[in-house]
């Protein structure tokens, strides 16, 4: 059969919050009062003054456009007032022509004019709704207008906004390209690189810590975030983007070194970076994949060998036979990053580089976050899938940096969307013979358990067939993988899945379930082996499962994006 990738949805775009402490150590409050405080007039007001009134909208927005900045800053924060959380003054601020007046006064002269607008931009802009609005600041030209505020204001505050407006609008598909097109190299000279500290002086560890906690750094990688998502030609400029890669990278290393693992900065740069990750055989140049010529002679077959690498999981090796140490330290030349690569790696490079892989390993072995968790997961899974050749890099290199028992333990945590990373990432891993044996030994049992049974199952669809998937890369041309699959419990579980198609499971788990029910009919040899052979002979035989075996294409390995 042929091979087939599947690709799945990005991930939800990430809004700018006004606090969000989820998963993060040292939670920070972006700005704990949206709303501004009522004046001391109106607060003790006379009740008896009946000429006084609230004004309507329409007035507000007018005062946009008054002489004196007092009047126009005032405005703006009244507006910021009254949109928050209300999307009825949201679109209705969009159609007296609010937005237009508020991208206006982001060029005004008066600090306080630029802050209150960015503030009443920010709140008009939030929220899955609102994509009307983000539409029109686009069309009134708002992304050049807060890259020029964001060039040249020195006021924090501003700053702050101006990268939380842009968060907000790049949740939104239609206007992703734009901001990828006015604002990328503005972000990353401004503040990406400038915060991350990549490429200056050695700074001390607490001056580092308050640049990686900073409001407009989280803010903007989240910006970040949202661009990479938007497609083909989005990932091709970020890439492209001189010091961004190599800028998100430092502060992964950076907030590794001081085991700051669970912040929302460093999921929104692993997530990026996932995201570049994605499908880069093709999309790069060929002339930036330099060196993979080199790789069929270095790896030699990819053949199962019975003295496969188990120091993996803290095991004595075994001896081997001449031939296979001479392409083992073959293949430790490439782990080692001397192939493929014209001196130190940087930029684009730095996504394949196998240097990549232990800082992924480190927050998948130290954080709590299931975002940075699937991010982390899903970077490995997108670098090892495919038969390009730098994937056989990565997968060489989990297994050298002991990665592969840190993806197995991980598949038993709660949470649907890492298990699934994690499971595809095996199945990736698996490409490589040696993984094959040692997570056939190693993690038959966790992959069997994460199978459902007679009961509910706790696990999405596609959860459950990219479990499916991984023990079918793991025990196909692997007898002795076929064999821990039957002694585990697993055909069991395999044939009800195969028989809930239309009531319990979609066509797509059942398909990979009958798959590996399929591969496992293939060993003759172990016919007799298997204690309900009869089922599964039955189960072989049924014509509705054999229309699923001439329907799925084996899938050699997948990549996702978020």
């Amino acid at each position: 059969m042929g091979s087939m990738a599947t690709h799945s949805d990005t991930y939800r775009p990430a809004h700018y919050r006004q606090s969000d402490p989820n998963y993060t150590r040292h939670a920070t409050a972006l700005d704990n009062a949206v709303t501004r405080s009522p004046s001391i007039d109106s607060v003790h007001k006379d009740p008896r003054e009946f000429a006084w009134r609230d004004p309507e909208l329409s007035e507000v927005i007018r005062m946009l456009q008054h002489h004196f900045p007092s009047v126009q800053a005032n405005a703006a924060a009244y507006i910021q007032h009254l949109c928050y959380g209300d999307n009825r003054i949201k679109a209705e601020v969009c159609r007296l022509g609010g937005i237009r007046h508020l991208v206006d006064l982001l060029d005004h002269k008066t600090l306080e004019v630029q802050r209150n607008a960015c503030g009443a931009l920010r709140n008009l802009v939030y929220g899955k709704a609102t994509d009307d609005n983000k539409v029109c600041v686009r069309n009134s030209g708002g992304i050049p207008a807060l890259v020029r505020l964001l060039r040249k204001t020195p006021d924090t505050e501003v700053r702050e906004l101006v990268t939380g407006v842009l968060w907000n609008l790049s949740s939104c598909d239609s206007v992703k390209m734009t901001i990828t097109r006015d604002a990328l190299g503005p972000l990353t000279n401004t503040v990406i690189i400038p915060h991350s500290g990549w490429g200056a002086a050695p700074q001390r560890e607490d001056q580092k810590l308050k640049l990686h906690s900073s409001l407009v750094l989280r803010n903007t990688t989240g910006c970040l975030r949202n661009l990479s998502s938007a497609g083909e030609e989005a990932r091709r400029q970020m890439r492209c983007c001189e010091g961004l890669i190599d800028s998100l990278l430092y502060i992964i290393k950076t907030c590794v070194n001081t085991s700051d693992y669970d912040s929302k900065i460093v999921e929104n740069c692993v997530c990026t970076l996932r995201n570049l990750s994605y499908r880069l055989e093709l999309e790069m140049p060929p002339s930036r994949l330099m060196g993979t010529q080199d790789l069929d002679t270095l790896l030699g077959p990819d053949t199962s060998s019975k003295q496969a690498d188990y120091s993996c999981w803290g095991l004595r090796k075994k001896k081997k036979k001449r031939s296979w140490q001479d392409q083992q330290q073959n293949l430790e030349t490439l782990v080692h990053f001397k192939i493929g690569f014209s001196g130190s790696p940087k930029g684009a490079e730095m996504l394949w580089h196998p240097s990549v892989v232990k800082p992924y390993l480190t927050l998948l072995a130290e954080s709590s976050n299931p975002a940075t968790l699937e991010g982390a997961a899903g970077s490995l899974q997108n670098l090892s899938a495919g038969t390009w050749r730098f994937a056989a890099y990565i997968r060489a290199a989990v297994r050298k940096e002991k990665g592969l028992p840190i993806l197995v333990e991980l598949l038993r945590m709660d949470n649907d969307r890492v298990v699934c990373s994690v499971a595809t990432a095996l199945r990736n891993m698996a490409l490589d013979a040696r993984n094959k044996e040692l997570i056939g030994k190693y993690a038959m049992r966790d992959l069997v358990t994460r199978l459902p049974g007679n009961g509910p199952s706790l696990l999405s669809d596609e959860t459950v067939a990219a479990v499916c998937c991984a023990l079918h890369e793991v025990t196909s041309r692997n007898m002795e993988n076929a064999r821990a699959l039957a002694q585990t419990g697993g055909i069991d579980k395999l044939v009800t899945i195969s028989r809930g198609r239309g009531e319990r499971y979609s066509m797509k788990v059942v398909k990979a379930a009958a798959q590996v029910l399929n591969t496992l009919w293939q060993y003759r040899d172990l016919r007799t082996f298997y204690k309900k052979v009869h089922v599964l002979y039955s189960v072989v035989r049924d014509p509705d499962v054999l229309v699923t075996f001439i329907l799925w294409d084996p899938i050699k390995s997948t990549q996702r994006k978020i």
